[in-house]
């Protein structure tokens, strides 16, 4: 382990008129204690100076009543100043503020510390991750945050540890591995802390894990307690009552035989507490395989069972891990439609009476409003446009599925609104209670979801999910990308909870466009894959300001406060599973975006610059000639989309974040393509070896396939290029 002190600072001072409306709840602070306590936190609402935990409370909304900076000044907003990160890949994280300091995650799961007004680098904190981890993560090597309890920082890492910090110096106090390191668990998700329990989940269900969350102790590290989200195979006569609930919906002789893999439904991202009530809100992932054909089949073989709780919402007790109740937002998922989203905790009036709400647009595109207390179903309508379901059950709460959709039961390919990707992924709404809206970073982008015949589970690499992943490769052509980029949206939906509709949506170039902060300025604050940063009038979307990033922009906004005066920073960073896993040449089309990873902080009045935009430059398409057979094509196309899309994307089209395989130098030679994909010369940069996977054969058909690609586009271009010429 590396830890680096910079350079030392002098505690801020909190302000007297920033904590004015705290009620004493921080007079520690003011006096200059540094811990973090259950009662800061439980009053987190009433610091407008600070961000100590992930959502700023622990409700989750993302608002803060600062409005120094406000409709009628953000104009004059400028850059104070800006830090680069180390990494050039998917940002993701929410900074902490603590007494004029702030703590940033970055890639690979790296800890920053700056003072909070000037940006004076303090410390870092390099946990060394492997970089053969990088093929554990379904979607980046991305991290989301950490939490503070006294004066310790806590760090999940994309390894699996939970790391305790010293605030002060970054030294580590204390790590441990949270998951299996046999299987393919990461972690990415920011921890929460309880009354001195440090919650964390994991992630990993496409790759075959079991899915639980679990409290550690800050002190030490001992583990408390751990609440598995679905059933095992040998869980045992003692298994909690939760559990044994959740195996009348699973077909236990599948999930319990020597075949089956994990079942998913991992707690990788979402959590919210209510004080008052002591419930903990957890969010369930998807399931392990995709396919609820293979993963719980009923007599004729096809999808059945609810498969609790994967997708679902569930309230535990955060002394110790007990259920409470549940809500399933998808039934039987198939889709990889995940209820991992952001979930937001409000009070507001319905129907004429108040009610203690909870909030969620998960990726199934449904907007859901849920009695917090009781898991009530209260109401839900969809936030975009879908065709997997046609409304919600206002009885039962339950989809009303469109059985064509049904790929599980089926057994045919069919397109699906939403995709895998959602409705909305991972990056945070915000809720301003004076407007009453919650603001959705959503999109729209389909997906072909094709049974694969005769699947098995790969438990070295790979996605396990049941399904080919090639079958919505488009074709060379760029009519056709054309086509298909017309479908692809992103947008900003300010949504109204009672009403279940929208009251202004803002248009954006494309999907993936970043999380959301509101204030008391009544301003909403947004970065997009466009490559920029946006200030819109909470109330009615107009855009009041904007910032040239330089890189797309997916990490959430904070804003905070250094002896009276406002901040907003961002990390920005294009990363994450779209950038990824998605075409190439539709994300090229909807918003040419390329990775410069910095922390950006502004204020009212500063003048900062950023250096000049350097240049995206590109390889030429060069391949050697294909001279394969078209059999051993295929089968390199098949084994790509298992193994290699996921980050190199669809049909070999790569987009500018990891290497396009179609201009690889090594993709002229046999020797050098082994030497990285069958022996893993480059694991320690991310790229581990296949070896266990596939043989050299179909690894060097994997090559010939992405020549053959590489081939087909360089005509594409040639032939593009004389259109353009003849105009």
């Amino acid at each position: 382990m590396k830890t680096m002190r910079w350079v030392a600072a002098p505690m801020a001072l909190l302000g007297a008129l920033a904590l004015g409306g705290c009620d004493g709840i921080f007079s520690d602070a003011v006096a200059g204690e540094s811990g973090i306590t259950a009662a800061m936190l439980t009053g987190a609402d009433g610091d407008s100076a600070n961000w100590i935990t992930h959502g700023r409370t622990y409700s989750e909304q993302r608002f803060s009543p600062l409005d120094a900076v406000n409709t009628g000044n953000v104009a004059d907003l400028g850059l104070a100043w800006f830090a680069d990160m180390d990494t050039a890949r998917g940002q993701e994280a929410t900074p902490l503020v603590i007494d004029g300091k702030l703590y940033v995650t970055s890639a690979w799961s790296k800890v920053f510390a700056f003072d909070a007004a000037t940006g004076e680098a303090l410390w870092h904190y390099d946990p060394q991750v492997p970089g053969e981890t990088a093929v554990k993560a379904c979607c980046d090597v991305v991290n989301r945050g950490l939490a503070a309890w006294g004066d310790t920082l806590y760090l999940g890492t994309l390894d699996g540890r939970l790391v305790a910090l010293d605030r002060e110096t970054g030294e580590v106090k204390w790590e441990k591995f949270t998951v299996d390191q046999s299987k393919s668990y990461t972690i990415t998700g920011a921890p929460r802390v309880i009354d001195g329990k440090v919650i964390i989940g994991n992630g990993g269900a496409e790759f075959g894990v079991r899915g639980y969350v679990a409290a550690y102790d800050a002190k030490d590290g001992e583990e408390l307690w751990r609440f598995y989200t679905v059933p095992g195979g040998d869980d045992g006569e003692d298994a909690p009552a939760h559990l044994k609930k959740a195996a009348e919906t699973w077909n236990m002789d599948v999930l319990g035989s020597s075949d089956a893999i994990g079942g998913g439904g991992t707690v990788w991202d979402s959590m919210a507490y209510d004080p008052d009530l002591d419930l903990l809100y957890i969010g369930v992932g998807n399931g392990s395989p995709w396919n609820r054909a293979y993963r719980s089949p009923g007599e004729d073989g096809t999808g059945e069972g609810d498969n609790l709780y994967l997708s679902s919402i569930v309230a535990i007790r955060p002394d110790t891990g007990e259920y409470v109740w549940h809500y399933q937002t998808t039934p039987g998922e198939t889709w990889d439609f995940t209820a991992t989203q952001h979930i937001v905790l409000a009070d507001m009036e319905m129907g004429g009476e108040m009610r203690q709400v909870l909030m969620q647009a998960p990726k199934n595109g449904f907007f859901y409003v849920i009695d917090r207390k009781t898991g009530e179903f209260i109401s839900a309508e969809p936030y975009v446009s879908l065709n997997w379901a046609k409304g919600i059950d206002p009885e039962t709460g339950r989809p009303i599925e469109n059985p064509e959709t049904r790929i599980d039961k089926t057994g045919k390919p069919a397109l699906v609104l939403p995709g895998a990707l959602g409705g909305h992924n991972w990056h945070p709404m915000a809720y301003h209670p004076a407007e009453n809206l919650v603001y959705i970073p959503a999109f729209e982008a389909g997906m072909m979801y094709a049974p694969e015949a005769n699947w098995k589970p790969d438990r070295a690499r790979g996605f396990n999910v049941g399904f080919t992943l090639g079958a919505g490769d488009l074709p060379p052509g760029m009519g056709i990308r054309r086509e298909v980029a017309g479908t692809l949206k992103g947008m900003l939906v300010a949504w109204d909870p009672v009403k279940q509709e929208p009251r202004w949506t803002v248009e954006h170039p494309g999907p993936w466009n970043g999380g959301l902060l509101a204030t008391g300025g009544g301003l909403v604050f947004q970065g997009t894959a466009g490559s920029e940063f946006n200030a819109y009038d909470a109330a009615s979307g107009e855009k009041l300001w904007s910032f040239p990033a330089q890189t797309g922009v997916v990490a959430p906004p904070i804003t905070y406060t250094v002896d009276g005066e406002q901040y907003v920073a961002v990390l920005a960073g294009w990363g994450g599973a779209y950038a990824l896993s998605v075409d190439g040449a539709l994300i090229e089309q909807k918003a040419p975006v390329r990775n410069i990873s910095r922390l950006l902080v502004f204020k009212l009045g500063a003048d900062g610059k950023l250096p000049p935009e350097p240049e995206l430059a590109e390889l030429p398409l060069d391949p050697p000639p294909s001279r394969a057979s078209a059999e051993t094509i295929a089968l390199g196309q098949a084994k790509y989309g298992r193994y290699c899309a996921v980050c190199h994307a669809p049909a070999a089209v790569g987009s500018t974040v990891l290497p396009d395989l179609r201009r690889s130098g090594s993709l002229g030679d046999r020797r050098a393509w082994k030497a990285v994909v069958h022996d893993g010369l480059l694991k320690d940069n991310g790229m581990a070896g296949f070896a266990d996977s596939m043989s050299e054969e179909e690894i060097e058909a994997i090559r010939a396939y992405v020549i053959h690609r590489a081939n087909e586009d360089r005509e594409m271009e040639r032939e593009r290029g004389k259109t353009v010429a003849q105009r």
